[in-house]
């Protein structure tokens, strides 16, 4: 297997704002304590349309040793007189346009989350699809990753486990849902539904979702872009070009198959926990003999 590479990058974070977890010290917290950041929008999977789309990107940090030893807290946003445990730091630049955190993400914006280490761990342990993500994405989408990241992406496989099975299959669903608008579900996108009579893009990460699930179940990685021959067809839903009927009934088969990837995979029946635990003490212990 070959190593993963150090690659030095870009470190600093959009500043402050009146969100919970974007406060000043978050994010200088987040910053300091960087070991990987990476892009793990539709750009990396490969089903971007041009001019159409954000940058999406996720990073994992170290913590001071009084957020993880001590009772340390931060400030729920700017000026915020309520504090909060630092778990992450989450930013979007669209809120910086007029009718700020109401503001749904487009072309040109960027959205960038920075997990605590402990919090990425125990999401990723768990088989969560989107941070699993980060210990998949090619070196040319990613912006920073230390000694310490570096490791991590090593140990993908301690991450993988069944239990993704059912996470996987809960996203899909999920997405299917805001596709269609179901009650409760996430808002869909009203001008993909006005001209192609659903959202094309919560349908598209749908499929996607599939796709890479029984990937990771028979494989335990995710390939990189969407390779062959699923990208062409995820793509062409993203356009639009496929009716619902037709996506319907490819979600059915994609339920299908991670219901049937979960019973009959490659992968160990639970992640490695007593080694993501000795990595999280280590990584800790050497980051704040640095400090």
């Amino acid at each position: 297997m070959v190593r993963a590479s150090v690659i030095p990058g870009e470190r600093s974070l959009p500043p402050g704002f009146a969100h919970p977890h974007a406060s000043e010290e978050a994010r200088a917290i987040a910053e300091a304590g960087l070991i990987l950041r990476v892009q793990v929008g539709s750009g990396v999977h490969g089903t971007s349309i041009s001019g159409q789309d954000d940058r999406d990107e996720m990073g994992i940090c170290l913590e001071p040793r009084d957020f993880v030893t001590g009772l340390a807290r931060v400030p729920r946003g700017i000026n915020g007189e309520a504090e909060v445990e630092f778990e992450q730091y989450q930013r979007h630049t669209v809120w910086d346009k007029p009718g700020g955190l109401a503001n749904r993400s487009g072309a040109g914006d960027l959205d960038v989350v920075i997990y605590s280490a402990r919090k990425w761990c125990r999401l990723a342990l768990a088989g969560n699809p989107t941070v699993l993500l980060a210990l998949f994405v090619p070196d040319e989408e990613v912006v920073l990753r230390d000694e310490v990241g570096a490791e991590l992406v090593d140990n993908a496989h301690r991450f993988v486990s069944k239990l993704a099975a059912a996470r996987f299959l809960g996203y899909l669903q999920s997405q299917k849902s805001a596709m269609l608008g179901e009650s409760g579900a996430h808002t869909n996108r009203p001008e993909l539904v006005a001209v192609h009579g659903y959202d094309t893009k919560f349908a598209m990460h749908a499929l996607r979702l599939g796709v890479q699930g029984v990937e990771l179940l028979r494989t335990g990685r995710i390939t990189l872009p969407v390779p062959e021959p699923d990208l062409p067809f995820l793509r062409s839903v993203r356009r639009g070009e496929v009716s619902l009927a037709e996506v319907l009934e490819a979600l059915d088969a994609s339920e299908a198959a991670l219901v049937a990837a979960g019973a009959d995979a490659f992968v160990p029946d639970e992640p490695d926990r007593a080694w993501a635990d000795d990595w999280l003490h280590r990584s800790h212990l050497a980051y704040w003999d640095n400090l």
